[in-house]
């Protein structure tokens, strides 16, 4: 019970339940405070989605340069023989065009299906003239046939998917219709896999040391030397937990700074993979190599710290019992501690990675490339991300680039959510079987 303020004393009688009538009122005020805040945030979050998923879904009105049916006389293009569509791309062709065309592949050993390909993009060649967003193609639509007959009477309107199976296999391009994530999707893989396999090991063995060996004493402590070499290692495990704690709220741009004075120069003849006698000498140690270490750097605190908190979250009983059955220190850590600590620990390192996959400031910063069409090879390679390729595309003025941005965008957040999901599940199921 609070006392009253103004005599010192316990309310009595009605005093009570006024006062318990006060509490009661502001804590269901704060009740629908936090319920509103929630609710604003899922509403965010909804638009954010219905944004994503506009864009990315729609109609586009496409016009030809040449009509099909003036090549044709009126028939479909898979009607033709091969020899008729060998005959179209001879008589619309420059002579020059049709020879490079000859020296990739004889038109005769080509197949159906790849001499339509060249017609049309050759000869035919449709152009885009108007995209429109999901929910003006279901709404709208009669207002924008009606548009498109008097701007644009050639022009035919479709439902337009941008996000497909195509645009996930192909490489980047300059063409909207044929550009792809596939090499933004290698190298974000190959990234977020080489992080991972390094932060991991060496977040989780920072951890460890500073929350089970930091206190130990591996000097004899009889002499002065050792005491003061006992001492110095003391204060500079807890410098090192000191600057942890602080580099976890860095800017990341500050960490790409780090990692191209590092890793992409000083480095360079390691990173780029000279040193080893075979690598793509372009990189300049602009490599999968260099950002990945770049990127363990940025998560390297968040993994150390949700460790450590892991690891003291585990109840020094199970240690002393250990102990007491004969294990040695780091049998006991190794089977009773991080068994029970992983779960946490992996909490850790899906914040942490959830993070990685995003970031783009410092993969800029270190010299990822903003166009690529080569997919990476090994660790040495020029690489691009989706994020990256995401900014690319958003910067640039012409609509459909931002469409295929959205459609990047909800890759870029499956692949998100397919990791965490992962990770989740692995977490769950050491939960359940880890020790006590």
């Amino acid at each position: 019970m609070i006392p009253s303020s103004s005599t010192g004393r316990l309310p009595q009688g009605r005093e009570v339940n006024a006062n318990v009538a006060r509490r009661q009122r502001y804590g269901k005020a704060w009740e629908y405070l936090l319920l509103t805040s929630t609710l604003l945030g899922l509403v965010v979050l909804v638009l954010l989605i219905f944004n994503i998923v506009n864009d990315a879904f729609g109609a586009i009105a496409t016009q030809s340069s040449v009509e099909v049916e003036s090549l044709t006389g009126g028939r479909d293009l898979e009607e033709l023989s091969q020899a008729e569509l060998i005959a179209i791309l001879e008589a619309e062709l420059r002579s020059r065009v049709l020879r490079n065309l000859e020296r990739e592949q004889p038109l005769v050993e080509r197949e159906q299906a790849n001499l339509i390909d060249l017609i049309n993009t050759e000869i035919v060649k449709p152009e885009i003239v108007a995209i429109y967003p999901l929910n003006r193609f279901l709404f709208e639509r009669s207002a924008i046939e009606a548009q498109l007959a008097a701007e644009f009477p050639r022009a035919e309107l479709s439902f337009k998917s941008w996000l497909s199976g195509n645009f996930i296999t192909n490489p980047m391009s300059s063409d909207p219709l044929k550009a792809g994530v596939r090499t933004a999707i290698l190298g974000s893989l190959w990234l977020l896999s080489l992080t991972i396999l390094i932060a991991f090991p060496l977040g989780i063995g920072a951890a460890i040391y500073l929350e089970e060996y930091k206190n130990e004493k591996p000097f004899d402590e009889r002499s002065s030397l050792g005491k003061r070499a006992n001492a110095l290692i003391t204060r500079a495990a807890g410098l090192i937990e000191t600057n942890i704690y602080n580099l976890s709220g860095v800017p990341s741009i500050i960490y790409g700074i780090l990692g191209l004075a590092i890793f992409v120069r000083a480095l360079e003849t390691i990173t780029s993979g000279s040193i080893f006698g075979g690598s793509d000498t372009t990189a300049n140690g602009r490599t999968i190599l260099s950002a990945a270490l770049t990127m363990t750097l940025l998560i390297l605190p968040v993994v150390i710290i949700s460790s450590q908190e892991a690891i003291r979250a585990v109840p020094s009983s199970l240690r002393q019992a250990s102990y007491g059955l004969g294990a040695t220190k780091w049998q006991t850590i190794w089977n009773i501690v991080l068994p029970n600590a992983m779960p946490g620990i992996l909490t850790g390192t899906i914040l942490a990675v959830s993070r990685a996959i995003g970031e783009t400031a410092p993969l800029i910063v270190i010299g990822a490339s903003t166009f690529i069409v080569t997919d990476p090879e090994g660790l040495f390679s020029k690489f691009t991300v989706l994020p990256i390729q995401i900014y690319n595309w958003t910067s640039r003025p012409q609509e459909e680039f931002r469409a295929i941005a959205a459609a990047a965008i909800m890759v870029l957040l499956t692949i998100l959510v397919t990791l965490n999901a992962t990770a989740i599940i692995l977490r769950n199921y050491l939960r359940s079987k880890r020790v006590g």
